[in-house]
Parts: structure tokens; C-alpha cells; sequence
């Protein structure tokens, strides 16, 4: 049934909507990180997507080395459940996708698309993961891995660390590390950023050409509120590894939804269908990475910038830009169901979910306005949907600014 606007989220209404990620123990803009990595070395870019290195592993001038880590977050936890609840072991070959792309990604707004080496990491419960859940999730990576071969992405997949932590980890965590050697005069570091640049964004949702089902545009961010906001109390009854039993109570699955209910979808889609929660919750990370390298083949020099919308969602580009600019987004595409049903259910209002949430647009290329079309086109030709979505003005002070409806939010 479609469920979409139905019910208020169960619990006292006492909790301070606007602080509920601070308070599950997580926070949009990783500041504490922040502050415990602010010594360390930029690179040779300080404004890239990715930190950069010299060539150290083959000593060339003209090379550079990069090695990135991440991986499926707390989506790993949306997995368990509707792995306990359905049975459904196909869920954890999404999750897979999920650890891969959100390295891939990151990567590829630095000009990377080819020749990477991945190592996967995973930490279990072996009392509550068993083998069967491992296997799916190495055999759905070297699955999605050999699919990206027929775009002539090669990713080596040389394995990994597979733990039994229990001591350590609930129930699993999926992460991984992807390496890449680049030539420098191929790179994409955000220095050509300039005002009177467009912003071409393109959409994490709907079907791309390369993708077997609706994707709801969700990724791997923002997944600890998604969850507690949309999901009924009768999951943390039922399944006290699932949460941090230290929270607050009043914060934790406070949502009006089981993972088996069906929305309809008729938002970046042709046809309307009806999707379960879970499935919308899962929806394997969207790679844009045949989109850009047939951009950065073609049309390098039309690229001045790349961001990845992950964690910070509408926000994350503050922190590649250069200075005294300020960027303004007032086109962004119309957010898909997924993320109507969370602001829904958790009462956040814009400004929050901006900041947390991809919100449907979650790749974002700075190019001349002259370049726009061609950049458009490509996008579309992988069905993978696009628009300007912005521009970038001259300003005395870096910041943001992004329209919703009628309203401003300002960064």
C-alpha cells in the first residue's frame, strides 16, 4: 500500500528533531575528525576530492599516487535486518557495491577512472554473520567489479582483511581501500574552479542504462538517521545489535515503517511501481563512473571541478572550493521519495536534511557554460539524468547558498 505520507514517528515527542544525528552518536560534518586530522599533510592539492602524494612508488615527476578508504557505513546494519527479516542474502551483494563506489567515486573526482587496485575489509560477528553472508559479499564484488569492465573500468581485486571481531563489531562492518597511480597532467583538483563557472549535477536515482532496478538515490550516507526515522520500534526490541544500547531510547527506531511496506514510486522513474522501504533503504550505491571517464576522455579540459556529494550532503563542496567564492545551487533536482519520507517521518526541516542528505543530486561537475550541453548529453546517453543545477559567483567570503521552493539556506 502506498504509505508515503501516513503516519507521524512513534515516540513522546520530546526529542530536539534538529539534533537527532548529533545525538545517535554521528555527526554530517565528521568535525571531530576534522580537528584530529587538521595537522596532518594536504598533499600536493589541498583543494582535490582525494589527497594526492608524489610518485612514491615509482619515483616519476610526472605521476602521482592516491589511496583512498571508506566504505558501506551503518548500511551494513539496514542489510542485517532485512537479511533477518526476508532471508534475502542478495541484500549484501548491494552492500558490496556500496564499499566499492564509495572509494570509486571519490576517486574518480580527482580524474581517476582507470587501473585501481581495491582490498576489502570486513569485520563480523562470526556468532550472528556466518559464511554464507561473507561469500556474497566478496562473490557481489568481484561481480560488480567485472561489470565495470565492460566500460573499460578495470579495478583489481586483490582481496583483503575478512576478521572476527565480535568483541569489537555488532554485527559487520564493510569497508574497503582503493589505490590508483595517475599521470599529473590528467588530474582534476578543483584549482580551476572560477566564478561565472556553471555546476552540472547529475542524479544518484532512478535507472540508469548500467543498472538492473530503480535506484532510490540514498548511497551510503546519512544511513544512522534514515534508519531510526523510518524503521519501527519493533526492530531494536527485536534485534538489540542493531543499535548502541547507550543511546537514548527516544532516539533510537522511532519510525512509522517496517521494511516490508510499499510506497509507490513515480519520482526519476518512467513508470510508476510499487517499492518496499528496504528496498529503497538498499539501493545499491549509484557509480557515475562510466558517465565521467567518457567525460574525462572526451572533454577533459571542460572539467574544472568534481565533488562527490557524500557525507555533508549539499554542503560537502565547501570544503574543495577556493576561496572568496560563493556557490549558489537553485536548481537542484526535486529530492526523490526516499528522502520525502525521511524528512517526513523525522520532522527535520531543509537546512538539515541539505546538509545530510545527497537529496537526489549526488555528483556534481564546475565547467563553462559553453560546455554544459555536451556535458548534459553524455550523462543522459547512460541514462543517468542531468541539469545545471548552479553556479559559482564571485564573493568576498567562501559560502553557500541553496534554494528550496521559496526558501534560501545559507552555509
Amino acid at each position: 500500500m502506498n504509505r508515503l505520507f501516513e503516519n507521524s514517528p512513534s515516540g513522546d515527542g520530546g526529542v530536539d528533531e534538529s539534533g537527532l544525528y548529533s545525538q545517535r552518536g554521528v555527526s554530517a560534518q565528521k568535525e571531530e575528525v576534522e580537528s584530529a586530522i587538521k595537522s596532518l599533510d594536504k598533499g600536493l592539492y589541498p583543494n582535490a576530492f582525494c589527497k594526492i602524494y608524489p610518485d612514491i612508488l615509482c619515483s616519476d615527476e610526472n605521476w602521482v599516487n592516491m589511496m583512498h578508504a571508506d566504505g558501506a557505513g551503518t548500511k551494513s546494519i539496514l542489510a542485517y535486518l532485512h537479511w533477518k527479516e526476508t532471508g534475502d542474502l542478495s541484500v549484501w551483494k548491494g552492500i558490496a557495491q556500496d564499499a566499492i563506489v564509495m572509494n570509486l567515486d571519490d576517486l574518480l573526482c580527482t580524474g581517476v577512472y582507470n587501473n585501481l587496485l581495491f582490498s576489502s575489509t570486513i569485520d563480523r560477528n562470526k556468532k550472528l554473520i556466518p559464511g554464507e553472508v561473507l561469500e556474497a559479499i566478496i562473490s557481489g564484488s568481484q561481480q560488480f567489479l567485472d561489470s565495470l569492465r565492460n566500460f573499460g573500468i578495470n579495478i583489481h581485486y586483490l582481496g583483503g582483511e575478512t576478521a572476527d571481531v565480535g568483541d569489537v563489531v555488532r554485527t559487520i562492518a564493510v569497508n574497503g581501500t582503493m589505490m590508483a597511480r595517475w599521470p599529473k597532467e590528467k588530474l582534476i583538483t578543483n584549482e580551476k574552479i572560477k566564478p561565472g563557472d556553471v555546476i552540472v549535477g547529475l542524479a544518484g536515482f532512478g535507472k540508469a542504462n548500467y543498472e538492473h532496478e530503480y535506484n532510490s538515490g540514498i548511497a551510503s550516507n546519512g544511513l544512522t538517521n534514515a534508519r531510526h526515522d523510518l524503521l519501527q520500534k519493533t526492530y531494536g526490541a527485536r534485534f538489540h545489535e542493531s543499535y548502541d544500547t547507550s543511546l537514548d531510547e527516544h532516539v533510537v527506531y522511532i519510525g512509522p515503517y517496517l521494511l516490508t511496506d510499499e510506497v509507490e514510486i513515480d519520482n526519476g522513474h518512467p513508470d510508476s511501481h510499487l517499492e518496499t522501504i528496504g528496498k529503497l533503504l538498499l539501493s545499491p550505491t549509484r557509480t557515475f563512473a562510466p558517465v565521467l571517464k567518457e567525460i574525462l576522455e572526451n572533454d577533459f579540459d571542460a572539467v574544472h571541478g568534481l565533488i562527490h556529494c557524500s557525507g555533508g550532503g549539499q554542503t560537502k563542496c565547501m570544503k574543495y572550493m577556493p576561496a572568496n567564492v560563493r556557490i549558489v545551487k537553485d536548481n537542484l533536482f526535486e529530492p526523490p521519495v526516499i528522502f520525502q519520507l525521511i524528512q517526513k517521518a523525522s520532522r527535520a526541516d531543509d537546512k538539515e536534511m541539505y546538509q545530510v542528505f545527497n537529496m537526489g543530486t549526488r555528483m556534481e561537475i564546475y565547467t563553462e557554460t559553453k560546455n554544459a550541453d555536451k556535458i548534459l548529453t553524455a550523462s543522459k546517453k547512460y541514462g543517468v539524468d542531468a541539469q545545471v543545477i548552479g553556479r559559482v559567483e564571485e564573493s568576498e567570503e567562501k559560502e553557500l547558498m541553496i534554494k528550496v521552493k521559496e526558501a534560501e539556506l545559507h552555509y
